[in-house]
Order: structure tokens, then C-alpha cells, then sequence
């Protein structure tokens, strides 16, 4: 098997310590360098500060490695031929010898591969806007409904049709858990307006949750709804008008498929004047807080 967990990560697999899985993409192609090295290693420390183990996830020549260490986080943080890698992209990649980011779809298939439960991103993807017309839906919900990982998120990429998004995780069974929140995040904003079934007030409510889940053997992952800060959030109708104007040039421009995420998310920061990116990056630190403690809480339980 072409993964290899890092003596770090092992010993506390070993020794039932708390371990956080985190995505690679969002460092080679989430934001530029160096800053995303920097916000890498620093919600790394976020994670330790709260007592459990980081576990970056990412392949090097074909070789999927569960923890990166800090050299090859700058690695992923300044080359140029890293692949973005999805479910689909996994055996080319690994069979091929490449080096790849993990989005949240192969993140989470890594993660349940090496035991780690709990897994801290930004947002996850999902049904893009038009997507009932043009089918361009995220492998990340698929993804959801049949491994057994728990997302820590700040909701859907609020580039998205979140509505729809909501609609196809309830179809497929996903569940979905808003911290202190009855609305799912928005990414940028703290609400989306739309209800959520289960709110949690815990990390010991969302640790008890996920423990029953996995007894009962019900397959698939849950997804958890972490709000940005309010302080840190962009409102709705602030950041939907750059969101529209990105789309439009993502439009004329032709930009399809895999590219179409890191390129609207590229625009709306120049938009924005990096107001985006700095949103973005106090959500990151905040769903790294909220993983860790949650995943401290886990290991109490096991």
C-alpha cells in the first residue's frame, strides 16, 4: 500500500491520541506563497496548542504521506506540477509516481485509511450555481455519504448553489451538524440562512454523536457546520457581488471543471482587496480549534 504515517502520527494512533487530518490543496492551490506555508504550519500549531496531533495529508512520488513534516509542507508550498487530486485522481497519481494535493474527497479516503476520524478544512465543495443544468457537482458530497470521516468545516464555498448543496447531502444521508449555529455556515459569512436539522452546543454533543455513528456501523461521514467569527465575516450581500462578477469572468473566460474554484477564489481576493483571503484564513484557524477539540474529546470515549 503506497501510504506512509509518520512516526508522530502513529504513536498517537498508537497510543489513542487525538489526530487531526488536514487537506494539502488548500496549501499548492488554495493561496499564494508564502503565505499559505505559513497559515499551514500555523493551523498545525493551533491543533497541537489544543492537545492533539496535526496530520497533513499529502503524496510525494506517488507515496501518500499522512503528516507531513514541515520541509514538505514548504515543498507543497512552492512547486508548480503538484496535481489536484480527488477520488477519481488517486490511482494515477499514486501509480504514476506524482506528487498531489488532496482535496477533502481524497483527504477524507486517506484519513479513514489511517484511523483519523476528524478531518479540518475551510469549506467543502458542492453543487455549483447551474449545477442542476451543467451536473458540475463536487466529488466532496459523494464523498460524505460513504467514508467514515467527520469534516470540520465552515460550511459550503459560498461560490457555490449552497441550497442545492444542502439538498443533495440530505438526499444522500449526510449528516449535517451546526456548532452553536440552526443555519448552515456560508464560508465567508456566519449564516446562509438555511436550517440545519441538528444544532450542538458540544464538542462532547458532537463526540457522542460521531461514537454513536460508528457503533451502529452507519456508514458515510458527518459533516460539521463551524460558522466564521462574526468579527471576521464578510456579510452576504457584500461578498455576493464579487462572487458574481468572478463568475461572470470565469464564464467569459471559459474556465471549467477542477479550475474553476481555485480561479473564483483567486479573483474574489483581488476584489476584495485580500479582505477574502484574510476571512478565509481566520476560518481555517477557527474549524482547526474546533477539530482538535473535538477529536480530544473522541479519544476520551474510545
Amino acid at each position: 500500500m503506497n501510504i506512509l504515517i509518520s512516526e508522530k502520527v502513529l504513536k498517537a494512533l498508537n497510543n489513542n491520541q487525538a489526530v487531526v487530518a488536514l487537506e494539502s490543496t488548500i496549501i499548492s492551490h488554495g493561496m499564494p506563497y508564502p503565505q499559505n506555508v505559513q497559515v499551514a504550519l500555523q493551523v498545525e500549531k493551533i491543533i497541537e496548542e489544543e492537545g492533539a496531533v496535526p496530520a497533513t495529508i499529502g503524496i510525494i512520488n506517488g507515496v501518500a504521506i499522512i503528516g507531513l513534516n514541515k520541509e514538505e509542507i514548504e515543498a507543497f508550498g512552492q512547486r508548480k506540477d503538484i496535481l489536484k487530486v480527488s477520488r477519481r485522481d488517486l490511482p494515477y497519481v499514486l501509480s504514476q509516481k506524482k506528487w498531489g494535493a488532496t482535496t477533502v474527497a481524497a483527504t477524507m479516503i486517506l484519513a479513514q485509511k489511517a484511523g483519523i476520524e476528524v478531518f479540518v478544512t475551510g469549506g467543502i465543495g458542492g453543487v455549483h450555481r447551474l449545477g442542476n443544468e451543467t451536473f458540475d457537482i463536487s466529488a466532496d458530497l459523494k464523498e460524505l455519504s460513504q467514508t467514515n470521516t467527520t469534516v470540520v468545516c465552515a460550511g459550503v464555498k459560498a461560490i457555490l448553489d449552497l441550497k442545492l448543496t444542502l439538498e443533495y447531502l440530505e438526499t444522500m444521508g449526510v449528516s449535517v451538524l451546526g456548532y452553536k449555529s440552526n443555519n448552515l455556515a456560508a464560508f465567508y459569512s456566519t449564516d446562509s440562512g438555511l436550517p440545519l436539522d441538528y444544532r450542538m452546543e458540544t464538542v462532547q454533543e458532537i463526540a457522542n454523536f460521531i461514537k454513536t455513528k460508528r457503533v451502529f456501523k452507519i456508514d458515510g461521514g458527518i459533516l460539521i457546520s463551524n460558522p466564521i467569527p462574526k468579527k471576521d465575516e464578510i456579510p452576504n450581500e457584500e461578498i455576493n457581488k464579487y462572487i458574481e462578477i468572478a463568475l461572470k469572468l470565469a464564464q467569459e473566460k471559459n474556465i471549467k471543471g477542477k479550475d474553476i474554484t481555485p480561479f473564483l477564489l483567486a479573483n474574489i481576493a483581488v476584489l476584495t482587496k485580500q479582505k477574502s483571503l484574510n476571512a478565509n484564513i481566520k476560518l481555517i484557524y477557527n474549524n482547526a480549534k474546533l477539530g482538535a477539540q473535538i477529536a480530544k474529546e473522541l479519544s476520551k470515549l474510545s
